[in-house]
């Protein structure tokens, strides 16, 4: 325990959107004293003085909301000696808290270190007095202002701080990134966010087709008095006039083809799941670029997927200018970090793209949220497989891999034959069914779902195929007694979609498994009702499966989330576990173009990775 100044001391902590009291040994009998709310247990990072300089520390607090500690900091008698220096600027906070600018740049200018003493999530420095002051006005201002909406829902200490964080975005084309993990409800927040603006309008909400339907809702539920227009499918139609703070939502194919929504002028404008905008190239990161707003949210859990031109392309439409022209960026941070990865570069950019963007991770601000058990089954090739492995291997080398963008094509042909291999043969073979006997994999995930449902349980199963998805789907539903095993992919229409996603929620008649296609319903939709996920396949990106998982493991789960990634030992499959266990969890971590990067091998080494190796299927 460090070494504490000895009097009760108060700081604002941005994060918990609450008022933390520390610095005595007996916290609660001192809290009692003034007459203060004890509130919740808990520890806060603070930069506490020792003998010769200022350090990091893990102090014992009592979290105290703003709805029960203003109140209180305001009933302080300010003539008091036995107050600390920080308690009393935070009492003259609370009283100022509806003042102008000047009385605050007064009390920032004699605000005691103490006062201030919460460190940045780089635990490099504190947060100046001014900046803190300008967080705890404006987490005040918002809390405010949404008891005058018509919003129902009781946010979260966190969620509280990114709607006051999303709400100080300056306008007149201003811009941010709320990139919190998945499942740590941003769709809440930028509802909200609409909410408080609901003189101005009308607002935009961009986001993936499958999402339209789930946004409408959303609304419904959180901001029921908004007004909002579905702008989707071939009879859609913007009004001539819109109601004061009408939310109009649309999908990203929409918004990459209409021009009527490039020439309204919006107040805000949501791109949720923003990684739809992660290539500049694109057609529909273009269109999104040209649109006219006051204030651009982009919304993702995954900022950076598999480069960091990825970033400033989202960047670019948030806040264009903010990295630079494209060229300079490559030159500036993207070759130094992705190739030699330079520290200074990283931090030069890491500085710079801070202020506009929010990034908090479950583990950091939902400490009740159930873990996520991770478990890798390595399964056996079958006869049939082995032979079929060594065949196509050989037959690409053989055949000669040639150069430039035609060994590209040749590579990623080779590699996407060997992983329909370690996943069926039936899937290699273009055959209609898949039984058992012929892939490790296939039987062993039928054992294992069986034995999920044996147990009363729920499972995901994620496939990046959806000629894999139908097979397993086809097998299933014969096999595991629960009726026909539903398979949702990118081929559904909306409106099927979302019968899936409900019934496997809310129905008790629903069957206990869904498969789901890794790209269609990786984002966007909320599972909490399966306590298992099941990744058949491997993707290169471990982004991209943390994405899917998290359908399961978000607010409203109750249950230990168990994570089963299938791997065939000694195949390419094995090279990307590999690879996934030196980079889950890192969200700054570019993991570069790695189909690419494989056609940079020589044959030679290139062989040795994609050859079998028999040892590992013992």
């Amino acid at each position: 325990m460090p070494e504490l100044p000895g009097r009760l001391q108060a700081t604002f902590v941005p994060a918990e959107g609450a008022m933390a009291w520390w610095g005595v040994a007996d916290l609660d009998g001192a809290v009692r004293e003034y007459g203060l709310p004890v509130g919740r247990t808990g520890t806060c990072r603070l930069a506490l003085p020792e003998t010769d300089h200022v350090a990091p520390a893990t102090v014992d607090v009592r979290y105290a909301d703003l709805d029960t500690a203003l109140p209180a900091l305001r009933a302080l008698d300010p003539d008091r000696e036995a107050y600390s220096a920080s308690l009393r600027a935070w009492r003259d906070a609370a009283v100022l808290s509806d003042a102008g600018d000047e009385p605050f740049a007064e009390l920032s200018a004699r605000m005691p270190a103490a006062a201030h003493a919460v460190l940045n999530p780089e635990e490099s420095a504190v947060t100046s007095a001014a900046a803190l002051l300008g967080q705890f006005r404006q987490v005040v201002a918002t809390r405010g202002v949404l008891r005058s909406t018509t919003v129902r829902a009781e946010l979260r200490p966190y969620q509280m701080h990114g709607v006051a964080w999303l709400r100080s975005v300056p306008g007149r084309g201003g811009g941010a990134v709320l990139a919190d993990e998945m499942g740590l409800g941003k769709t809440l927040q930028a509802i909200c966010l609409l909410a408080t603006r609901s003189e101005g309008g009308p607002h935009l909400v961009v986001c993936p087709t499958s999402l339209v339907g789930n946004w409408v809702r959303e609304l419904a539920r959180f901001s029921p008095a908004t007004p909002v227009v579905a702008y989707h499918g071939p009879r859609r139609s913007l009004p001539d006039t819109f109601e004061a703070g009408t939310v109009v939502v649309t999908s990203y194919p929409v918004l990459r083809t209409d021009e009527a929504l490039e020439k309204t002028q919006w107040d805000v404008a949501v791109f949720d799941e923003a990684q739809q905008i992660k290539n500049p190239d694109a057609l529909v990161s273009k269109a999104a670029a040209r649109l006219s707003a006051e204030v651009r949210i982009a919304m993702t859990g995954t900022p950076v997927e598999n480069r960091l031109e990825e970033l400033w392309s989202i960047l670019n439409v948030t806040s264009p200018g903010l990295l630079g022209s494209r060229a300079r960026f490559r030159q500036r941070f993207a070759a130094p970090i992705e190739q030699r990865r330079s520290v200074s570069a990283a931090s030069a950019l890491h500085a710079l793209v801070s202020p506009h963007m929010l990034r908090r991770t479950k583990a950091e601000v939902v400490a009740e949220l159930p873990a996520k058990q991770y478990s890798t089954v390595v399964c056996t090739l079958t006869g049939e497989q082995v032979r079929l492995y060594r065949e196509a291997v050989d037959r690409a080398f053989d055949e000669g891999l040639g150069g430039g963008i035609e060994r590209r094509g040749r590579v990623l042909a080779l590699l996407t034959s060997l992983k329909q291999i370690c996943n069926h043969p039936a899937q290699y073979l273009r055959e209609e069914a898949a039984g058992t006997g012929r892939s490790g994999k296939f039987d062993r995930a039928a054992e294992m779902l069986a034995e999920i449902v044996d147990d009363g349980d729920r499972a995901l199963v994620f496939t990046q195929y959806r000629v894999m998805g139908d097979l397993l789907a086809g097998h299933l539903s014969q096999h595991l007694g629960t009726g026909p095993i539903p398979f949702l992919h990118g081929g559904l229409s909306p409106d099927k979609r979302d019968r899936l996603v409900h019934d496997f929620q809310e129905s008790d008649d629903a069957p206990p498994v869904l498969l789901l296609s890794l790209r269609a319903a990786g984002f966007g939709l909320n599972l909490t009702r399966a306590n298992h996920v099941m990744h058949y396949d491997r993707w290169w990106n471990p982004a991209v499966e943390e994405q899917a998982t998290d359908r399961a493991h978000r607010i409203g789960q109750q249950r230990t989330l168990n994570v089963h990634a299938l791997v065939t030992g000694g195949t390419i499959e094995d090279h990307i576990a590999q690879m996934h266990e030196t980079k889950r969890g890192f969200a700054d971590v570019v993991s570069g173009n790695t189909e690419a990067a494989l056609a940079e091998l020589s044959d030679e080494e290139l062989h040795a990775v994609l050859d079998l190796d028999l040892g590992a299927l013992t």
